[in-house]
């Protein structure tokens, strides 16, 4: 039952601070059921106090209070949004994969497992709007060039998916690494070793695509896992190409040659 709206500005008022602490539980419970995730812009306080039916001062002590719990953050120009911890994950796994070949595979073979969960939790549980939004997102990659564009949808491709698969602890787990992520998806549409790369990435999207609507789950399990195998095959491809000759090199090579 929702709490009534109370003048608790007065000082000295009982009812304030147990009013903001139920405010600040509320905005919690949206958060932990994806309501809210990482890096959302919440409503302002006039209508979170309209949603909630308390004061607006209620309201303004609790975003502080999310706010030093490290939950909610200001955002410049005013408002608040719901925090993401991609900072912190993002520099230490970048700093890692760039030192390690084998640390980037790793990353691959953990997204394996993930989006392999995330992808069957979509199948069983997506509604025909996140299904829809899936095709809509697929079929834009069809039609981008590889000018940047085709990676933007690669990468709301994924996002998407999580989106359906209905958990907020996967898409705020997610949330941690969406840099790194993007920068993985960007290289995938960037670094060609094998011919007709991008006709399979499309086809991988779709088989994907296909198993989540048609509700197989198994299939879209197998088919995040051929997405993503190719990946890594790809990787260990890149790690064995032979890097090209600094171009001082080159030039002076030939001078001695000639």
């Amino acid at each position: 039952m929702p709490v009534s709206a109370i003048d608790d500005s007065a000082p000295g008022s009982s009812s304030s601070p147990r009013i903001s602490e139920w405010v600040a539980q509320q905005l919690l419970d949206r958060i932990s059921r994806g309501e809210l995730v990482p890096g959302q812009r919440l409503p302002g306080e006039r209508q979170l106090a309209e949603q909630l039916h308390v004061s607006r001062v209620s309201v303004r002590a609790a975003l502080q209070t999310l706010k030093t719990q490290g939950f909610l953050t200001a955002v410049q120009g005013g408002g608040t949004r719901v925090v993401s911890s991609a900072g912190v994950m993002d520099g230490a796994l970048t700093a890692m994969v760039r030192g390690k070949h084998d640390n980037l595979c790793d990353l691959v073979e953990i997204r394996m497992a993930l989006e392999g969960w995330a992808a069957r939790r979509a199948a069983q549980h997506a509604t025909p709007e996140q299904i829809a939004n899936i095709g809509r997102i697929l079929a834009a990659m069809t039609q981008t060039s590889g000018d940047g564009n085709r990676a933007a949808d690669d990468m709301d491709f994924h996002l998407s998916v999580a989106q359906a698969s209905g958990s907020p602890v996967y898409l705020h787990l997610l949330a941690t690494i969406r840099e790194i992520l993007g920068n993985m998806v960007e290289l995938n549409h960037t670094e060609p070793y094998m011919e007709n790369h991008e006709a399979l990435m499309i086809e991988h999207h779709r088989a994907i695509y296909e198993a989540i609507a048609s509700r197989d789950a198994d299939g879209a399990v197998a088919a995040v896992t051929a997405h993503l195998g190719w990946v890594l095959a790809r990787y260990h491809a890149m790690s064995v190409a032979p890097a090209a000759a600094p171009e001082s090199e080159s030039t002076d090579s030939a001078s001695a040659e000639a």
